[in-house]
């Protein structure tokens, strides 16, 4: 090849790159054929990336977090102001759930590992190291049957199947979908969850939406079998409503998921009577939406939603009905205070009145930017779960702590990290059937 040829030969080359390179732009641009494809490869080769990247378990994932007190177990215990009975909570350590005493002892122990139930995730690739999986939210049931939802860290979908166990951990029914985050059980026996996947659909008018994003959705299940009864998707319940305006106020770190339900509760009449009255369907289920900042009341039958609202909260969590006619939320950021920007709120859902709240303060800070429930006790209590810092304490309506118990697991460098707290609830020993008292009371039963 002469001089000439060559010089031929690398203008033709360069000519190529470059309208190659005006090509790509313009499909990136432009997000026209075959943006779609490469889009996704990308985004799948930058997850498995942060899969295989994210080595440490106690820094680099979301379930443990540097321990801020040296304390373990129960700290505090004030009889006469706590509502008195056994505390189930779940940890980010491990797949297991465990039922304590006033005084922090181990009285009953659930565990199941993933692997011991599917080889895959829901779906279908390998599953998450064990120690990447956990048990998010578990329900307890008078006779020591138990409700969980399992979810992986660092996986996309991350809800990886709900399961029913009995009190020896022997498995009755599993739900390999990807269920995430709640689970609330009907007065008829039905089980509500919420599960995610991932979709191309367009959502005309959002145009911070990134392709593929997490549809989330409100599943009905045989608490029986485990078989699912209905399915509604939540986008579709916001976009076929009036109250679609917070879906196009999607924030931009939330493009890929813009709404990440994360709590259920199911009305029944009573809720229903005093919480909606002007919907006046018992049946319907009150969602919370982390991303968008609103709480919301859709139908699981027709996928209509009802009502929604929004108010002085940012990335809340735990919405919950209350017979008073109001609603608790857990307000994960809006206390606008350095290492205490949490709170929990009583809210009148017709005014948007603040009738009640808990915030830390300097002696006794609160803050946990994700996860995180209150739970209102029989005697106005309220039992908070904060759940980065891996505590769960007892809360007077004076806003007195009563009561306090921190995750006893340590590790990592040192002990440094504490697990998270992902579930916790409290029951009065009275609400159990007589054989799992039994088995409560008697430690060669456990």
């Amino acid at each position: 090849m002469d001089r000439s040829d060559r010089i031929g030969f690398t203008l033709f080359f360069a000519a190529i790159v470059f309208i190659a390179f005006v090509a790509g732009a313009f499909v990136v641009l432009a997000k026209t054929f075959p943006y779609t494809y490469f889009n996704d490869a990308y985004k799948a080769g930058h997850a498995l990336l942060s899969q295989l990247s994210a080595t440490d378990l106690h820094t680099e994932t979301h379930l443990w977090r540097e321990a801020r007190r040296d304390d373990r177990g129960v700290t505090l215990n004030e009889p006469g102001q706590t509502y008195e009975g056994v505390t189930l909570y779940t940890s980010g350590d491990g797949s297991y759930a465990q039922l304590i005493d006033m005084q922090g002892e181990v009285v009953h122990r659930w565990e199941l590992p993933y692997d011991h139930i599917w080889d895959k995730s829901p779906s279908g690739r390998a599953p998450r190291d064990a120690d990447r999986i956990y048990w998010d939210k578990a329900r307890l049931m008078p006779n020591g049957d138990l409700l969980v939802v399992i979810t992986a860290d660092n996986d996309t979908p991350w809800g990886y199947g709900l399961i029913r166990i009995d009190r020896d951990s022997k498995l009755l029914w599993a739900y390999h979908g990807p269920t995430h985050h709640d689970l609330h059980l009907t007065p008829d026996g039905r089980v509500v969850t919420l599960t995610h996947d991932l979709s191309e659909d367009d959502i005309p008018g959002l145009q911070g939406l990134e392709r593929p994003w997490l549809d989330d959705f409100l599943v009905v299940l045989d608490g029986q079998t485990g078989e699912e009864l209905s399915k509604v998707s939540l986008a579709r319940a916001f976009l076929d409503s009036p109250y679609a305006e917070p879906v196009y106020q999607t924030p931009a770190y939330a493009g890929s998921d813009p709404l990440h339900a994360n709590s259920v509760q199911y009305l029944d009449e009573t809720l229903t009577a005093a919480f909606a009255p002007a919907q006046g369907r018992p049946g319907q289920v009150l969602i919370s939406f982390r991303n968008i900042g609103t709480v919301a009341l859709v139908d699981p039958e027709t996928g209509e939603m009802t009502w929604a609202t929004r108010g002085p909260w940012i990335v809340q969590h735990d919405a919950r009905a209350l017979p008073n006619g109001n609603f608790t939320l857990f307000d994960n950021a809006a206390n606008y205070q350095v290492g205490n920007a949490a709170r929990v709120l009583e809210v009148n859902p017709g005014t948007h009145a603040i009738v009640w709240s808990y915030a830390g303060n300097d002696e006794q800070p609160f803050d946990s930017y994700v996860r995180s429930s209150a739970q209102t006790l029989p005697n106005g209590n309220r039992l908070i779960n904060e759940s980065d810092g891996g505590r769960l304490f007892e809360v007077t309506p004076a806003g007195e702590i009563a009561w306090e118990f921190i995750n006893p697991i340590r590790g990592g460098d040192r002990d440094r990290y504490i697990p998270i707290v992902s579930s916790g609830q409290r029951f009065s020993v009275g609400e159990f059937d007589k054989d799992f008292r039994a088995v409560i009371d008697n430690p060669q039963q456990r």
